[in-house]
């Protein structure tokens, strides 16, 4: 065999391909800022912030290959004539889902929330009658303890065994679907393992008493659940269970939209907030939206919300509803007939609590940033070690829960003269906690916020009556600071540990706690003369300005907060706090999500380009990776074999004889070609490469898409020696509309192209329409477009010089290694 036949065999430059373009080996591009494309060693990204090798973007915009087409011609014209077409079908069946989405979704939901609260009411019982008796001397000093220690331990033992069985179940959830609707597939987010284990997990972690909430799990239970219903297919021990054969749906952008779906139903199923549910998944969710799919997400919440509405009134044979079964803040009344409850210059100090919740905000972040950076990197790595600190911080907890209101000590009488108190307000009486007081005369303050569940001890913040200057029938400044300090550093410790958890109601009852506070000292300073708004309405600015502080949430959270008080007169009041919250939390740190994010080293990319973009000028020559493999139309099997065995590379350029771009071949379509044996022994090169004869039996698309998401792996094709001699043709399948840029483009042009269109693979072409190289996710992130700027400004080092790395033979082994000289 002469060279020119062995660098066929081996992928390199076929016979004749050099001599195609002689003046371009010797030309250097003047933008050129990465490493010769022909120097083909490990990904030029060194920043210690880049994405683990095992995610991989989404894939949004389909194959545009003549079986697709051939495809979409086929369907078309079945659908030629017929009133009830195809489109229609796939139509209908996509609302169906979606209701099943939002009705499986608010099941869930109500289970969640029925469970924890009988495994709470069945805690503090036991503890109740504990304390009492140790106050009426009949049981010994330190069994309270023992039984409230004892039930935290084993509530949260199965909370994190729930995690030990999926780590990926653990935290809120959020951001992980964040960056889900981003476009990036991480692995067994959406998985029914996970949502089994994520809903049993966090039930019993709010159950155990910690300061986490379900909110969040709930937007990540809807995402699992809307991303399996859409499929219709799971693998649940090794066994597919299809139960649908909805096989439109089974792609990365119909999944995409599903999930957004889910998300939206979570918050609905969490509040009973369909609007809010709506918005938060238009800002804080998916990175794409559009018309159509507003009207499905506020579908999917309404389902959601009729499907609670049903299940909590069953009890009345579904006549009259009652609203109190439903998530609530309970009924903030007026007042004054005809009037708001506070004063128009009071919004000044509205938006000063928002700063100060926002300034909460900005440190719990940076507190929590630095304790999950020491968690990764000597607890995280271990599960043992994770179970370890779970049972530490339980105990941690339990005992800090216990002390609080054993240091407070004090007795407070509980109100009499309740007559004209409402309903409600009585209620609320009714739930004080006597801890080691005399029950059913007095009640201890600090107790009453910790020794009951999060939601109750809220609504004592928001509506619990002010009676006089001496506190009485309230909770003084005293207590209220007691349980804030204490209870929002557990919070900020217990974010990150080995439970499924969400942070949404720990900031809302710290938040709470705070602007009450805030409202009590304003009421001292003017002996409770009524110059101020009562103190409730100070607690649901705080609630609103800590957790906006914290989450960075504006549009979504006003309405969230809007639909559970169901009082339109905080509207105003609502805003200026958000805003302000997010304002000064912006100005230290970003939001808790975005910071968790960036710890993981997840590849999520902002909807504006960094700014480092426009100021540097960079172009897309610059951001590209160089270290290309190319394949031709025509390509041997051993070569694809051996290409996908040594690099990870998702998407292969495909090129024909002159260097021009043909196409691009995805990583999974070329695993399923050598799986199925698309192949045959002989091949004509010199055949026009656009023409009508094919060398290997064809694959239909559908065969080809049909095992999604599961496609086969380099290490499920078996091949024979003597099938690495074989010819695979490419040209049925490449994607012939690839999206390319050129490499003069600009920065900003190529991300807005790149996430707009939610790509995962983008070829850079110069001015001959030849691959110089590829832009990826990674390529995009602030510290990859900073390590290329310092790449290019490096001292000593003459743009360009790179092309010289390998002398003028241009040669190297594997496929095809392509760079500007083509």
């Amino acid at each position: 065999m002469d060279d020119s036949q062995n660098s066929t065999e081996h992928g390199l430059l076929p016979p004749g391909f050099r001599s195609s373009s002689p003046s371009s080996s010797k030309r250097k591009s003047p933008l050129r800022s990465r490493r010769s494309i022909f120097h083909s060693t490990a990904s030029p990204h060194h920043a210690p912030n880049v994405a683990p090798p095992s995610v991989e973007s989404h894939n949004y915009e389909p194959d545009e290959s003549e079986v697709w087409r051939a495809a979409n011609h086929r369907m078309n014209n079945l659908n030629r004539g017929q009133w009830w077409t195809t489109g229609k079908r796939r139509s209908i069946r996509r609302w169906m889902l979606t209701i099943i989405v939002g009705v499986l979704q608010g099941l869930i939901a109500y289970f969640c929330n029925m469970l924890s609260r009988k495994l709470s009411t069945t805690k503090w019982t036991y503890v109740y009658a504990a304390l009492q008796d140790e106050v009426k001397g009949e049981a010994w000093s330190g069994k309270a303890y023992l039984l409230f220690l004892l039930y935290q331990t084993f509530y949260v033992s199965i909370a994190s065994f729930m995690v030990y069985l999926e780590p990926v179940s653990a935290g809120s959830g959020i951001p992980e679907v964040k960056c889900f609707l981003n476009g990036i597939a991480l692995p067994r987010i959406v998985r029914i393992k996970t949502l089994f284990c994520k809903v049993l997990g966090v039930t019993f972690s709010v159950a155990a008493g910690l300061p986490v909430g379900k909110e969040g799990p709930m937007v990540h239970s809807g995402a699992v659940v809307a991303s399996a219903i859409s499929q219709g297919k799971t693998q649940v021990c090794g066994v597919d269970t299809s139960f649908t054969k909805i096989d439109a749906f089974r792609n990365d952008k119909e999944k995409r939209d599903f999930v957004a779906c889910g998300a939206a139903a979570g918050v609905c199923s969490a509040f009973s907030a369909p609007i809010g549910g709506v918005l938060f998944a238009l800002e804080e969710g998916a990175s794409y939206w559009s018309t159509k799919l507003t009207w499905r997400v506020f579908f999917c919440s309404m389902m959601t919300l009729l499907t609670l509405y049903s299940v909590k009134n069953l009890d009345t044979w579904w006549g009259q509803a009652s609203t109190e079964k439903l998530f609530s803040f309970g009924e903030f009344a007026s007042l004054s007939d005809g009037e708001v409850n506070f004063s128009i210059w009071e919004l000044f100090l509205f938006s000063v609590i928002g700063c100060l919740g926002g300034l909460i905000g900005a440190c719990f972040n940076a507190t929590n940033e630095h304790i999950t950076i020491w968690r990764m990197k000597h607890v995280n790595h271990s599960k043992l070690r994770r179970v370890s600190e779970v049972m530490a911080v339980s105990f941690l907890v339990t005992t800090v829960s216990f002390l609080m209101p054993t240091i407070w000590g004090r007795c407070t009488e509980l109100p009499v003269d309740v007559e004209d108190w409402s309903d409600q307000e009585k209620e609320l009486v009714d739930a004080l906690v006597p801890f080691k007081c005399q029950a059913g005369k007095e009640y201890n303050e600090v107790a009453s916020l910790i020794f009951t569940d999060a939601d109750d001890a809220i609504k004592q913040l928001f509506h619990f009556r002010e009676a006089g200057e001496d506190d009485a029938s309230t909770f003084s400044s005293a207590a209220l600071f007691l349980f804030f300090m204490p209870y929002i550093s557990l919070a900020t410790l217990v974010y990150g540990i080995a439970v499924p958890s969400g942070l949404f109601v720990p900031s809302l009852l710290s938040g709470a706690a705070f602007g009450r506070l805030c409202g009590h000292l304003l009421h001292k300073l003017d002996h409770t003369q009524g110059t101020f708004a009562d103190s409730g309405s100070y607690a649901l600015m705080g609630a609103a300005a800590v957790l906006g502080g914290m989450a960075r949430m504006t549009i979504s959270l006003t309405v969230i907060l809007l639909e559970a008080t169901g009082d339109m007169q905080y509207v105003l009041p609502l805003m200026l706090t958000l805003m302000c919250a997010r304002f000064t939390g912006n100005v230290f740190n970003e939001g808790l999500y975005d910071i968790h994010i960036h710890l993981k080293r997840i590849p999520f990319l902002e909807q504006d380009a960094p700014e480092i973009c426009e100021h540097h000028e960079i172009v897309a020559n610059q951001v590209m990776s160089s270290d290309v493999k190319c394949i031709r139309p025509v390509e041997r099997v051993g070569v694809i074999h051996d290409l996908l065995s040594s690099y990870g590379h998702s998407n292969f350029p495909i090129i024909d004889e002159h260097g021009t771009l043909y196409g691009t071949a995805s990583r999974n379509m070329l695993c399923t070609l050598l799986k199925h044996r698309a192949f045959s022994k002989s091949s004509d090169n010199n055949m026009n490469p656009l023409g009508p004869r094919r060398v290997s039996p064809l694959l239909t698309f559908s065969e080809i898409e049909s095992v999604y998401p599961r496609y086969p792996t380099i290490a499920d094709c078996r091949l024979a020696p003597e099938d690495r001699s074989c010819f695979v043709d490419l040209r049925p399948y490449a994607n012939t509309a690839a999206y390319t840029i050129n490499e003069t483009a600009s920065c900003q042009r190529t991300y807005r192209l790149f996430r707009t269109m939610g790509l995962r693979f983008l070829s850079v072409c110069n001015h001959e329409n030849k691959i110089v190289g590829v832009i990826t996710r990674k390529d995009l992130l602030p510290e990859a477009l900073l390590e290329s700027l310092i790449r290019v400004r490096r001292p000593g080092r003459e743009l360009g010089g790179g092309d010289d790395e390998l002398g003028d033979s241009g040669e190297s082994s594997g496929a095809i290694a392509l760079g500007t000289r083509l």
